[in-house]
């Protein structure tokens, strides 16, 4: 009898589009602290860490009290952009859920950067919200690369780590994925380079969402 599987999901940069959101937020956090915005590619970097880590980056030198402000300023400005324009999905994101849901014994789950008010608005809105069999948040765990939430996911489930991948855009999915004993699929059109995922430990790296259910298959006929 073939085992239960978990397909677990990174959000921003995997599922979604959020880049223009996050850069524009940043842009008002850096603002706040009277300090210069780190070019694109750079604040993009930080994408999949929780936003205090990924604020300590940015701002290395920074006092706490300065990235204190920062990551307030970062809330209220996604907030609102987040009221104002819905973040987009990537192409084939519905179908290839759609896809995988119809699959036996096989449960999808989330692990995100976000907040849990974040990940919930963005799956409410995009009709996702029953999709997911376990969501971990950075409300609850310490920031990726840490394999907290990926451990959850596997608790909540009952899936054993090789029957479970992780499928992100960064290598701070990739190094949780490992952290957490689990193989981890890279994807090509997120915020870290496909050569970089490789480095890090992915399995492979797809091109699109129609990829995802054939890497799948390989995977799973491997374990």
């Amino acid at each position: 009898m073939s085992p239960a599987r978990l397909v677990v999901f990174d959000v921003d940069g995997t599922l979604v589009d959020s880049q223009d959101h996050i850069v524009a937020a940043m842009a008002q956090a850096f603002a706040a602290v009277d300090l210069p915005l780190p070019p694109r590619h750079q604040v993009l970097s930080i994408v999949g860490l929780s936003l205090v880590e990924a604020v300590t980056v940015l701002l290395p030198q920074a006092t706490p009290a300065a990235r204190g402000a920062a990551v307030d300023a970062y809330k209220s400005a996604f907030g609102q952009l987040r009221a104002g324009h819905l973040s987009p999905l990537f192409p084939g994101t519905l179908a290839a859920l759609d896809a995988l849901c119809t699959r036996d014994k096989v449960f999808l789950g989330i692990a995100t950067g976000k907040s849990r008010r974040g990940l919930t608005h963005v799956l409410d809105a995009h009709g996702l919200s029953d999709r997911f069999a376990t969501s971990q948040v950075a409300d609850d765990h310490p920031s990726k690369p840490n394999p907290s939430m990926l451990l959850a996911a596997l608790a909540e489930t009952g899936v054993d780590p090789a029957d479970a991948v992780m499928l992100g855009d960064t290598t701070y999915d990739v190094e949780m994925a490992r952290a957490a004993g689990m193989p981890a699929i890279g994807v090509g059109w997120g915020y870290h380079k496909p050569d970089a995922l490789l480095a890090a430990g992915a399995c492979r790296v797809i091109d699109g969402f129609e990829a995802l259910n054939p890497a799948l298959d390989d995977l799973w006929r491997l374990t």
